[in-house]
């Protein structure tokens, strides 16, 4: 018996049913990682404590509701005494006393860590070739890039190698790279997820989520995630309902909202084609399509690129060489040390948006750019409120088309900033979206993003999954995947 390509559920049936051990799937997961080692999937390996733990389970089976499922930890969540260093060389030491909120839920549900994932550094950049480790191989083809920041883990899922993987998303980290390979991915409501213990990016617009096969997976995940958290003052304490719950509820009578102002004239024919396939196929399932206008979308991206990097510059602050991770060598003095240090541990991108954040941040600048682009975000929450009034929920393409190759976009950090196009406005208005395959053009994956209101999740896992139910796109696999 294998657990490649497998579901949560099937996974879960296979160890109750005794069809597999909890230490057999452990020992497939880790020979998957070094079959697949031209991935560059994973960073840091948790390879023995997970060995032991499954014979732990073996022995002494549990009832807990992930108990024996491996998963992938992005390497931004703390966990303790193992390695995390968010992709950068400044943290390439860097062993946390503690472990986040998300990983302490996870496994206290009975999942088991395998390692830890390869992603963009500081999760900056959408093609996980940022990352101090290199960059992360899309399985579905070589030299193309699995997106990012959460390419490693999205790589990792696509592979095979394990049925899901944790995630963050500050402007489409978990669904774009879910779209480019061929899973699912969500982004819950800001605040429904804890952020204590991740490495922030952007603390307005960082939210944890999972990867996975299929929405209904991402319920399983997304119901031992949730927690309020009082180590978090972002945490919302409100009722966690029960995801799978209306996962099978029927979409007649429910309304899709269809972006009227969205310009799709930019997109190749074939990925319009996919999208326009895939709404005909939801009005197959009995929702409806109407227009709505959000007349600020198109200001989403300048508004993201003056917010997020104000937010990492001053997160990033403290990575000084003083307190943890890397320290320059032989300082002249403590100038010379947060310098050197920076200098030397901080990548490209990295200090790009560092260098933007602390302009837009300035005297003199900061009404221009950071207020201002503040009072946008307003105006764009307040377009997703009208719209909600009518609809259920809100579709959009995921991605501007499918993978693309490694370097061609390096040059122009510019048209790498635009492959966020249509994920950004859910981070900057709060709401949860989710990315679920819906076609391939030239035999790479394609996505379509739902996108649902304020801590209505339940909606939009329930309109992914009832398109999964009747499409087989999620269940397509990669050819480039070694045995």
């Amino acid at each position: 018996m294998t657990i490649k390509y497998k579901t949560i559920k099937e996974i879960k049936n296979m160890i109750s049913q005794k069809e597999i051990s909890n230490k057999e799937i452990i020992k497939e997961v880790f020979d998957q990682i070094q079959a697949n080692e031209h991935l560059n999937a994973f960073i840091t390996l948790n390879k023995e404590p997970a060995l032991k733990k499954s014979e732990d389970l073996d022995n002494n089976p549990s009832d807990l509701p992930l108990a024996g499922i491996p998963i992938a930890q992005k390497d931004l969540f703390c966990t303790k005494d193992l390695r995390t260093t968010c992709g950068s060389r400044i943290l390439n030491n860097f062993i946390p006393p503690y472990s986040a909120t998300v990983i302490e839920n996870l496994e206290n549900a009975g999942c088991i860590s395998i390692g830890k994932t390869n992603m963009d550094e500081f999760a900056m950049g959408s093609s996980n070739e940022t990352s101090f480790f290199g960059n992360v191989e899309n399985p579905w083809g070589k030299n193309l890039v699995p997106g990012g920041s959460s390419g490693g883990s999205a790589a990792a899922v696509s592979a095979g190698i394990v049925p899901a993987a944790s995630a963050t998303d500050t402007g489409g980290s978990i669904r774009q790279p879910a779209s480019l390979c061929g899973i699912t991915g969500l982004k819950p409501t800001y605040g429904r997820v804890s952020r204590w213990g991740m490495i922030a990016f952007a603390s307005s617009l960082d939210q944890a989520g999972p990867m996975a096969r299929t929405a209904e997976d991402c319920a399983l995940l997304l119901n031992q995630m949730c927690s309020h958290d009082e180590k978090d003052t972002t945490s919302l304490d409100d009722a966690i309902p029960n995801f799978e719950e209306n996962l099978n509820e029927p979409l007649k009578d429910k309304k899709i909202g269809i972006v009227k102002d969205l310009d799709l004239s930019s997109l190749d024919n074939e990925v319009v084609k996919v999208y326009e396939d895939s709404l005909k196929e939801f009005e197959a399932l009995g929702a409806s399509l109407i227009d709505i206008s959000l007349p600020n979308l198109s200001l989403s991206v300048p508004t993201y690129y003056v917010v997020a990097p104000a937010e990492c510059s001053s997160n990033l602050s403290r990575f000084d060489g003083v307190k943890f991770g890397r320290r320059s060598e032989d300082p002249n003095n403590l100038e010379e040390l947060y310098i050197k240090s920076r200098s030397e541990g901080f990548g490209d991108e990295v200090k790009r948006r560092i260098l933007i954040g602390s302009y837009v941040l300035s005297a003199g600048y900061y009404d221009a750019y950071y207020k201002k682009a503040q009072q946008v975000r307003r105006l764009i929450k307040n377009d997703f409120d009208k719209a909600f009034s009518n609809i259920d929920v809100i579709m959009t393409p995921t991605t501007r088309g499918p993978a693309f190759e490694m370097g061609s976009k390096g040059s122009d950090p510019i048209q790498m900033y635009l492959e966020d196009l249509f994920t950004i406005s859910a981070n900057l208005a709060g709401l949860p979206a989710i990315s679920i395959p819906n076609g391939n053009i030239d035999n790479k994956p394609t996505g379509i993003q739902i996108i649902g209101n304020f801590l209505d999740e339940s909606s939009i896992l329930n309109f992914a999954h009832m398109f999964q139910t009747s499409t087989n796109w999620h269940k397509y696999t990669p050819e480039g995947v070694k045995e």
